[in-house]
């Protein structure tokens, strides 16, 4: 029977008798039944899996949340589950309930479970981008995270931080669910799991397999051998291992007699494609306001092919941050083709002195610098003027005189004026459209950017969503994609136009 599929089981079950099927559950449940057991297939899988970070799901219907609320109930000692909006728990709060049949040991005000055995359930949610801050400190040895996808990068990582016991016995574990990404926020999650969901991956890895990670000195993860600890800067760190386990709602023995199937089947394309078949690389459709459209971005990345003889640089784009988990970020620019991106952790340029010598190694043939001249960038600015070097100020907030390509819209500021432009240089009916490096951190800031109409006056003008708010939505900072927009705001010079240019020979290994 255990090499049974669930499909096989369920055409089993329904030839039985009703009094056979009814003596069968009795069967199931008399006696010291668990509370839960885990269906055969993925679901199992996913529950013993070594991993220290498990990733479950990928298609609708595959008993994600089922999972989780199992661990808490059979392996787990101290467990919660976030989802991003608190009005998202009433569904975990009513499948608990149905499956231990009471709400006995439930308070609604503290989100806290109190479980058979001794076990302790928290529910939590982080709706705003630092709400992750609410559970700082607190121990738990299981996050569980139901919709993985909704929540950014940040709020992840730091809740998981806090993953630890006072208890030998119980194992640690971070366990995910959810389906592909349904908007440009969510696709983190393809790189945090890249070697199982980003089909262009140097070295792919089956289901359920484990690959091990460390974060090294740039803040990046870094993909180890194996779990042996290893030496990142002065200290010895051992690596923690992740997994992705893919389901469908087939693996579900209980919503195959539902017709919940047959619902997946009838979603329009791509979300056809992501909720019944797992696809996390099917087209996402895009909001009415997204200023650069997903595919667009893409095929700029897709144009992108590494150069011996990369041309003149006309522009470096530099967007610096000034320490905390933000990166100050360099796009070099060569005409219609942009070098790979460079990055630093912001403690790299913390100070002017710093963010001039972060900038200089990489500057070619007298190309301008453009640099934000509002906010930590001014005293960068100051610092690289003081040098002599090309440097081309960038207000965002300063109005803007020049008009779309089709000479109908105004721009509300120079922020509005450098999106667009770069929109407009990533048009593929556009007769030489730029090239862009593959960088998924890229991708994903230039599709945050949103756009609306304003009045100015009596015409109307694009506005662009804040810095601020974007950094709210993806929960960092856009570094890399304010630095390639710069690039392109009006006025820029030529390069070799500035007379005190000055290069370094030798640059340090910050590339990305």
């Amino acid at each position: 029977m255990s090499d049974l599929t669930t499909a096989e089981v369920m055409e089993l079950l329904k030839g039985l008798e009703p009094s056979v099927r009814a003596e069968l559950d009795a069967l199931l449940l008399a006696g010291d039944a668990p509370l839960w057991v885990p269906q055969p297939g993925p679901q199992t899988l996913a529950m013993q899996s070594q991993a220290d970070i498990v990733f479950y799901g990928g298609a609708a219907g595959g008993g994600k949340t089922d999972l989780l609320l199992g661990l808490c109930l059979t392996e787990q000692q101290h467990s919660i589950i976030f989802r991003r909006q608190a009005v998202q728990l009433t569904g975990i709060e009513e499948r608990m309930t149905r499956i231990l049949g009471t709400r006995d040991g439930y308070n609604s005000q503290d989100g806290i479970w109190r479980l058979p055995g001794g076990r302790v359930m928290e529910l939590g949610s982080v709706k705003e981008p630092g709400d992750w801050i609410k559970y700082q400190g607190r121990a738990h040895d299981l996050k569980g995270f139901d919709e993985i996808c909704h929540f950014t990068e940040l709020q992840f990582r730091s809740l998981i931080g806090w993953l630890r016991t006072d208890n030998p016995n119980i194992r640690q574990r971070v366990v995910c669910a959810g389906n592909p990404p349904t908007d440009p926020e969510g696709e983190w999650v393809k790189r945090f799991w890249a070697p199982w969901l980003e089909p262009s991956h140097p070295n792919p890895a089956k289901p359920g397999e484990l690959r091990w990670f460390v974060t090294n000195e740039k803040g990046e993860d870094q993909e180890v051998p194996g779990p042996e600890p290893v030496m990142v800067g002065d200290d010895m760190v051992r690596p923690k291992s992740r997994t992705f386990i893919p389901s469908s709602v087939n693996d579900n023995l209980f919503l195959l007699s539902t017709g919940y199937k047959a619902t997946l089947q009838a979603l329009p394309e791509p979300l056809r494609s992501k909720m019944l078949s797992g696809d996390f690389n099917a087209g996402a459709s895009d909001p009415a306001w997204q200023v650069i459209p997903t595919e667009w971005a893409k095929a700029a990345q897709g144009r992108w092919k590494e150069r011996d003889t990369k041309g003149t640089m006309t522009a470096m784009g530099f967007d610096p941050a000034r320490g905390g988990i933000d990166k100050s970020c360099l796009a070099p620019r060569h005409g219609n083709w942009f070098d790979r991106l460079i990055s630093a952790p912001g403690a790299v340029t913390k100070d002017g002195p710093t963010a001039a010598a972060f900038v200089v190694p990489y500057v070619r043939d007298g190309a301008p610098i453009c640099v934000d001249s509002i906010g930590i960038g001014s005293s960068a600015l100051d610092f690289m003027v003081g040098l002599n070097l090309h440097v081309f100020a960038v207000n965002a907030a300063e109005g803007s005189t020049a008009m779309t390509k089709a000479g109908n819209l105004r721009f509300r500021n120079r922020r509005a004026e450098m999106y667009w432009r770069l929109r407009e240089a990533l048009d593929p009916t556009a007769p030489d459209p730029i090239a862009l490096p593959p960088d998924p951190e890229l991708l994903a800031d230039l599709t945050a950017v949103r756009y609306k109409v304003v009045t100015m006056g009596r015409l109307a003008a694009l506005q662009m969503l804040s810095k601020d708010d974007i950094r709210e939505m993806l929960g960092r900072s856009p570094d890399k994609g304010d630095a390639v927009a710069m690039t392109f705001v009006e006025g820029l010079p030529a390069a070799g136009a500035h007379r005190g240019h000055y290069e370094e020979p030798e640059a340090p290994d910050w590339r990305m």
